[in-house]
């Protein structure tokens, strides 16, 4: 879901990140998993982590950086 939302115009709604999603191509999944989302009318998601917390950010790929 990621690779298809990473782009995506944020801040957007739930709304218009189906629309996004649609108008990239994106696989049905992504879509449905869109639309599954509980939303609390017309919050407004300021990146994807706040739709996939466990979005893997920067920070999580600077494992040992002091041994370099």
């Amino acid at each position: 879901m990621a690779s298809y939302l990473s782009d995506a115009p944020w801040p957007a709604t739930k709304d218009e990140l189906i629309d996004y999603a649609i108008r990239t191509g994106a696989p049905l999944e992504v879509v449905e998993n869109l639309q599954s989302m509980e939303e609390e009318g017309g919050e407004i998601y300021e990146s994807i982590e706040e739709i996939w917390p466990d979005y893997p950010t920067e920070e999580d790929y600077l494992w040992n950086e002091d041994e370099y």
